[in-house]
Formats: C-alpha cells, structure tokens, sequence
C-alpha cells in the first residue's frame, strides 16, 4: 500500500511539472525563390501542421526577390487567420524580402530580419519589369498600396512606410526597418531569434492571444514535397518556354518522321510539364496565341510556296508572343529576352534547313521505283533481237532494243513501258556486270 502511494506521488509530480525544452519544439520552412502558387501552398501546409504537431510556433525563413500578387495575397489571409504564432525571419545575412516579400514580412505575427538584409521595393511593374502604363497602372497601385497599409495597421506596423513601399519603391536595411517600426527585432540566427522572442505576448487570429515559450525548443524543420519542389521549378517563366517550345519541336518531328518515337516521346513530357507550369504561372493569352500562331506558319512555309514570306511572318508572330507571354499586371515575372531571341533563331534556321532539305528532294533525280530506272545501266542476259531480258538493280526486266544486243554487253534505259524498259546500246564499252 506504501509503495502504490510513493508511485501515484511520483506520477502526480510529473504531471504537474513544468515541460522541458525537449517537450517543446517550433516548426521552420525556408522560402528562398518567388512568391508563387507553390509557395503559397507550401506555407499553408506549414501552418496546419505546426497546429496539429502542437509546434508553439512556425518559423518561415525568408528570401525573396518578389512574385505574383495572388498568390501574395493567399499568404497573407493565412497568415493573418493562423491559429498558431508564425515568425516571418529575412535571413540569411545578404537576403532580402523584395516586392511581394513586403506584404509576407508585415502580416507576420512577429516579423524579424538577420544583420545585412533589406526590405521593401514593392510597387508593382509589368512582366518584363517596365512600369504599368495608363489606368492599370494607377489600379494596380492602389490595390497594392492599399493592401500594404492594411496588413502594417492589422499588425501594429509602420503604416505609412508599408505605403511608401508600393507607392515609391523605397528600400531599407534591417536597422532602419527596426528604426521605423517596420519589423519588430534583429536576431544573429534561428536560436538568437528564438530568445528574443520568448516570453512575448502576441495576437492570433479571432483575438486570441498566446505567450511564447520557445527559447530553447526543438526546431523541427519542414522541407517541401516532391510536387511543391516540382512546382516551384517549373515556376520559373524561362524554363517554363523552353518546355513549351521543346515539346511543340519534339511532337513536331514526330509527326513529320512517323515511327523515330524518342522526339515524339521526349515532346510528349516536355508539353504536359510545359502546361503544368503554364497552370502554375500567370498567362497573357495574347502571348500564347501569338505563338501558336507563328509556329503554325512555320511549319507552313515548309509546304506552301511563298519564298519565305509566311516564315518570317511566323518568326515575327512567335517572338511578339514570347515577349507578351506572362506579361500581366499582377506580375513581374517574364521571360529573358535573350532566350527569346535565341529560340526564335533556332526556330528560323531549323524551317530554313528542313525547307532547303526538302527543296533539294524535289529537284533530285529519282532512284527509286520504275522512274528511277530510267539513265541506269542494265545487262543483257537474253540476247535481244529486238526483245529479250536485261539484268538491273538485282531483277530481270523484259527489255526492247532499236538494235540487237548480244548477251553480257551493257545497255541504258531510255525508257519504262509497264512491264518492260526500251534500252539502247552503250557505245565501245564491253559487257560488265552491274
């Protein structure tokens, strides 16, 4: 009986110690390439399992040069409704949170920068990173400007700087950024920020507030799936058009050389991956159509006889279109030019080989079938006088001569005539085999 009670003492003592640093752990991901629907869906897993892991907060390494506004705006209303704390932490020494990296930054729970980074850049450009012209560029930077502001008031932040950074693109340090009351510390490392941060009493989402106890916890890092990798390399707008044009090429060969099978084969994975990204990525129709478009007249100039006005026509459709391709307003994503002048030369001397190819075949004497008989030289194997059998490319013909032609002499065929080939003598030449 003694010892039942000494056991049930030492298990109510247990239950009602305090947790160990052990016992406790935080979550970290890294984002380190754009703000793209794959990033999105990454830190919204994130979110989720820290709350069902019990993590007492989420960590997102952060270092962007910037991305799409959508898929911006979905981090944000994850981060501003998550029921666990998330510290947004621009590191390391060197990296930046640039353009959509602002709004992720603000619309942390505790937002923090390592020594050397930077922050801000945020006004909205076009896809090939010029400024937006006429009313779309007004809207496009009221909206951001707008959503900016929101995010700093919601979390107690810098209002009037979140704003200047869409408005007037301006960028600062991490010393100024704390200065200002852009972010809320500066920590050395992951450890570092974590004692910074314990003890702080900060606001989740549906007002509900929790207090840090993390100094010393676990980090349990969380690396992206296979699909959220996939995605965020196909994301890239350059690998993306190499994709979409590889695969039109591939399946292009295939189709023109039935039975080769690899282009076919190597096409067929290049264009899904291609349209996979192309979902990923935000699409100028215009862009894309224009180079459907000048692909098929490529390919036509191949056929029709217009001297090479269709091919430039289509070269020209083709470049306008890559240059338009993921040209959109709440973008700054594009194509670099130099691919696309590089791929559109590569398109224009690969339909001027294929076109000289197929001009030389044309012209080119025939050296198959019965007209390809037709200048060759034959054996006589039957005398003929006039008619008889000649020997030619390993078969026996039915020949007519104007002369007759003893056996074993060489003649030539002058003509086919169904079943039979007229041959004439071949002067002072005697008979060889052939």
């Amino acid at each position: 009986m003694k010892s039942t009670c000494v056991r049930l003492a030492i298990m109510l003592a247990l239950c009602g110690a305090p947790a160990r640093a052990g016992d406790r752990h935080v979550d970290l991901i890294e984002v380190d390439a754009g703000i793209n629907p794959a990033t999105a869906d990454f830190i919204h897993e994130a979110i989720a399992e820290a709350q069902q892991g019990g993590a007492q907060a989420l960590i997102i390494q952060l270092d962007t040069p910037g991305g799409l506004l959508e898929s911006s705006k979905t981090i944000v209303k994850d981060l501003l409704g998550s029921p666990v704390p998330v510290i947004v932490y621009v590191a390391p020494s060197g990296a930046g949170a640039t353009s959509a990296g602002v709004f992720v930054t603000m619309a942390a729970t505790i937002a923090a920068m390592a020594p050397g980074t930077n922050i801000g850049a945020a006004h909205p450009v076009g896809g090939q990173g010029e400024d937006i012209g006429g009313d779309m560029r007004e809207k496009a930077e009221n909206f951001a400007a707008s959503l900016s502001k929101s995010i700093a008031q919601q979390r107690g932040r810098n209002a009037e700087w979140a704003e200047k950074a869409v408005r007037e693109s301006v960028s600062i340090t991490d010393q100024e950024a704390l200065k200002l009351g852009v972010i809320d510390l500066i920590a050395n490392d992951v450890p570092d920020l974590l004692q910074k941060v314990d003890g702080r009493e900060v606001k989740l989402a549906n007002n509900a507030t929790a207090k840090l106890s993390v100094a010393g916890a676990e980090i349990a890092r969380r690396p992206m799936r296979l699909k959220q990798k996939l995605l965020n390399i196909l994301a890239n707008p350059n690998l993306a058009y190499l994709l979409m044009l590889a695969g039109m090429l591939g399946l292009y060969v295939e189709f023109t050389n039935p039975g080769v099978m690899f282009p076919g084969v190597a096409g067929g994975i290049c264009l899904l991956l291609g349209l996979t990204a192309l979902q990923v990525l935000p699409i100028n129709y215009s862009g894309l159509a224009l180079i459907l478009l000048g692909v098929a007249m490529l390919v036509a100039e191949l056929f029709l006889p217009t001297f090479g006005a269709v091919g430039i026509g289509g070269l020209v459709a083709f470049v306008i279109g890559s240059l338009l391709l993921f040209d959109t307003p709440d973008s700054n994503l594009a194509v670099d030019r130099s691919i696309v002048f590089a791929a559109a030369a590569t398109l224009g001397i690969f339909t001027l080989l294929v076109g000289l190819l197929v001009v030389r075949s044309q012209r080119r004497k025939p050296s198959l079938g019965s007209e390809g008989l037709v200048g060759q030289l034959a054996e006589v194997r039957e005398r003929l006088a006039p008619s008889g059998k000649v020997f030619v490319h390993g078969e026996y013909w039915n020949a007519v001569a104007e002369e007759p032609v003893d056996v074993g002499q060489q003649v030539r065929i002058v003509k086919v005539d169904g079943l039979k080939v007229v041959v004439r003598r071949v002067a002072n030449q005697a008979g060889a085999s052939v």
